[in-house]
C-alpha cells in the first residue's frame, strides 16, 4: 500500500455519505479509516453500529491509546477530540474548536503531523467549514486530499470550504470516492498530483 491511513470528516448529511463510503470498500482493503462525524454530545454508539451493518471490517469507537489496526474503521466518540498519533489514537476533552468536539480540523491536523505523505484526507458533506484547515494541513505535509463534489453533497458548505483552501484536491461524486481511495491507496495518486511538503 502507498498510504497507511485515511482520515474522513463529515457533518450534515454525513450518515448517508459515510454509509455509501463504507459500503464501497472491499473486504480486503487493509488501510484503516479514522472518521469524525459531527453529532450531539450525548450521542451513543449508534453511528458505529449502523456502519458495522454495511461492512465486514471492524467498526468501533476507540478508547484512549487504542492501537490503529489494519482494516479497522474508527469513529470519534461524541464529545471528545480524537487525535491521531503514530500507530495509535488518543482522546481529549480540550475546548471545542469552531463549536465542534470532535473537531475534524483537530483530527486531520494531528494525523498530518503523524503520517505526512502516507496520509489521505477526505472531506464529505457538511454545513460548516470544519475540516478545511485540517485538509490544508494534510496537503502541506504532503498527503493526498479528496473532497466530495459539493454538487453531490447534502450540504455543500464544508466541501466547498475545503476546496477553497486546497484547490488541488481530487473532487469526486460521493459514489466514486470509495473506488478512488482503493485505487490511490494501492497504486499511488494520479500522475498530475504534486506533493506540497511543509
Amino acid at each position: 500500500m502507498v498510504f497507511d491511513l485515511i482520515v474522513v470528516g463529515a457533518s450534515w448529511g454525513g450518515l448517508d455519505a459515510l454509509t455509501v463510503l463504507v459500503r464501497g470498500l472491499p473486504p480486503d482493503f487493509a488501510v484503516p479509516l479514522v472518521i469524525v462525524q459531527h453529532r450531539g454530545a450525548d450521542a451513543e454508539g449508534f453511528l458505529s453500529g449502523l456502519l458495522q451493518e454495511w461492512t465486514g471490517r471492524k467498526v468501533l469507537e476507540p478508547e484512549d491509546k487504542d492501537p490503529i489496526e489494519p482494516g479497522h474503521i474508527y469513529i470519534a466518540p461524541a464529545n471528545y477530540h480524537l487525535l491521531v498519533e503514530t500507530g495509535h489514537l488518543s482522546l481529549t476533552t480540550e475546548a471545542p474548536v469552531r463549536y465542534s468536539r470532535p473537531s475534524i480540523d483537530v483530527m486531520f491536523g494531528s494525523a498530518a503531523h503523524a503520517y505526512g505523505e502516507r496520509l489521505i484526507g477526505v472531506v464529505l458533506t457538511g454545513a460548516n467549514e470544519d475540516g478545511s484547515r485540517g485538509l490544508q494541513c494534510v496537503a502541506e505535509f504532503g498527503g493526498y486530499c479528496v473532497v466530495q463534489d459539493p454538487a453531490t453533497a447534502e450540504a455543500a458548505s464544508m466541501p466547498a470550504a475545503a476546496l477553497r483552501r486546497v484547490p488541488g484536491a481530487a473532487v469526486l461524486p460521493l459514489s466514486g470516492i470509495a473506488a478512488h481511495l482503493v485505487d490511490v491507496a494501492r497504486n499511488g495518486p494520479p500522475s498530475e498530483f504534486v506533493r506540497a511538503t511543509a
